[in-house]
């Protein structure tokens, strides 16, 4: 688009929106949402007991967690106890070969956990990893 001035010079205007702040607004974030996704287990709130032993979760796999008031999940999902070995059947192709991750709170009774691992077990699930977090070390000086 031209435009003429007050003094008889045409100028040209700029139609054209600066792409690069914008492009660098998407780069930070992208960087943030990189750097924070690994961080973020599950939205559950579960105070997982604290051992010596701690291995790293190196791989993706279904989540059972049992939160402080007995409440189970699958996932993110709230889920009968009864129903569980249904719903991971649904998600699983071969549940004997695949094994999951056992998040429960500190606080939850022994009974209730093994209730859990009976109906993984009956479901097919041969391998039930517990989830922990290590002890914290003193710091030497």
């Amino acid at each position: 688009m031209a435009i003429t001035t007050r003094d008889g010079k045409t100028q040209t205007t700029l139609a054209e929106i600066n792409m690069i702040p914008f492009i660098d607004i998407m780069l930070v974030l992208l960087v943030i949402f990189m750097i924070t996704a690994p961080v973020i287990q599950s939205g559950i709130e579960v105070d997982v007991p604290r051992t010596q032993v701690v291995r790293e979760i190196a791989e993706e796999k279904l989540v059972v967690s049992i939160d402080r008031e007995q409440k189970l999940y699958l996932q993110n999902t709230a889920v009968n106890v009864n129903e569980l070995g249904q719903k991971i059947r649904e998600q699983l192709l071969d549940p004997s070969r695949q094994s999951i991750y056992l998040r429960a709170d500190q606080s939850v009774p022994f009974g209730t956990i093994a209730a859990v691992m009976d109906s993984l077990k009956l479901a097919g699930i041969q391998n039930i990893s517990v989830v922990t977090q290590p002890l914290e070390q003193p710091r030497r000086r």
